[in-house]
């Protein structure tokens, strides 16, 4: 039978090709909201460990993370509690780049956890006026070095050193000294985060609970979870992916049913002498709908390929591609092959009914 659905597929190559471009489209987009959701998920993720750290406290109630006001003085009121070892306040600033808008400038005290676990790479640890730490991603796509001049904000600085975290969005971003990111973003003695260290005694949830009782207004997170829980762009990527996900099945699955029941119509002879040979319904109809599900699979791996190219590209588009790296999973592909299935078997079950409802004796020039 397979020999004879890569025939029937190879007779009609043109019409097999257009279904199979029209599902892949739809796959491929598919496929890149899912890698760059899943990447959303994962960065957020990462504003639980910035500096490595145990916690990540923001504002209660803001849909942007990046959007969270702190008082500096919280993070000196955490330490004095018996389950912190140290906590660190950090001042996130948007499009303080002009070179990578994307790229996130960290606020930071020189003498916080924060910047004291930076691996530098090259250069010195100097936040002092007038320099700048450059993660090496950054360092990397702008081509700078120790010595190098960078405007932020609109100041030139120095680049005196390349860091390393090992976090995506901090090593393609900068770090500068807290006070001169609050006058840059005009926030005061505010700030967007404090990074918690807990003691080396302190039970993780228990000391989220009890802070996160201390502290009113505030949200504590210690889970990838609870960081993508923040902000509305993972939860709106998703939503999008199921609204893009159910047109696919729809609008693949009516492309599928229509290219096969024209398939059907002009082979209702070819169907008939099958079933005059000794073809039941049921092999006639498998022939019929595995046609089916071989252009939508077709399809799916091609729109799984271009799906997988097109996310960094999506990324790109956003303009997140500095804070955000597309994160393609085996469920991202099982579902894109999953989906494919899907839209051939949907596609696929009137023409193969419609193809065991042809009768041999009529179309043969019986009685």
């Amino acid at each position: 039978m397979l020999v004879l659905i890569a025939s029937n597929l190879a007779r009609r190559k043109a019409r097999a090709v257009a279904t199979a471009v029209g599902i892949a489209l739809g796959v491929a987009t598919i496929v890149a909201l899912l890698s760059v959701g899943a990447g959303l998920k994962r960065t957020a993720g990462e504003l639980v460990h910035l500096g490595q750290a145990d916690l990540g406290i923001f504002q209660a109630g803001v849909e942007d993370p990046t959007a969270s006001v702190l008082p500096v003085s919280l993070a000196r009121r955490l330490e004095r509690r018996p389950d912190v070892a140290q906590a660190t306040p950090l001042l996130l600033v948007v499009e303080g780049v002009r070179r990578d808008p994307a790229a996130i400038v960290f606020g930071a005290e020189p003498a916080g956890f924060f910047a004291a676990r930076l691996v530098m790479t090259a250069g010195r640890r100097d936040l002092g006026a007038g320099s700048v730490l450059v993660g090496d991603r950054l360092a990397a796509a702008l081509r700078l070095r120790p010595g190098s001049e960078l405007t932020v904000g609109r100041r030139r600085l120095t680049v005196a050193g390349i860091y390393h975290s090992g976090v995506f969005f901090e090593d393609s971003g900068a770090v500068i000294d807290l006070a001169a990111a609050q006058r840059m973003a005009g926030r005061g003695d505010d700030a967007t985060t404090i990074a918690v260290q807990l003691a080396a005694d302190a039970r993780h949830s228990a000391a989220e609970k009890a802070i996160r009782r201390a502290v009113p207004g505030i949200v504590v997170i210690g889970s990838p979870d609870d960081a993508s829980r923040i902000g509305a762009s993972g939860e709106l990527v998703g939503k999008t992916v199921t609204i893009i996900a159910a047109l696919a099945l729809i609008a693949g699955g009516l492309v599928v049913a229509n290219t096969m029941a024209m398939a059907v119509l002009e082979r209702e002879r070819e169907l008939a002498l099958l079933s005059a040979v000794g073809w039941g319904r049921i092999r006639i109809a498998s022939l019929v709908l595995a046609e089916g599900v071989a252009t939508s699979v077709l399809g799916a791996g091609i729109g799984l390929v271009l799906g997988i190219l097109g996310a960094g590209a999506l990324s790109r588009a956003l303009g997140v591609a500095s804070v955000v790296s597309p994160h393609v999973t085996v469920w991202t592909i099982g579902q894109a092959l999953l989906i494919g299935l899907a839209i051939g078997v949907l596609g696929g079950l009137y023409p193969a009914w419609r193809g065991t409802s042809v009768s041999p004796a009529r179309l043969l020039g019986g009685p």
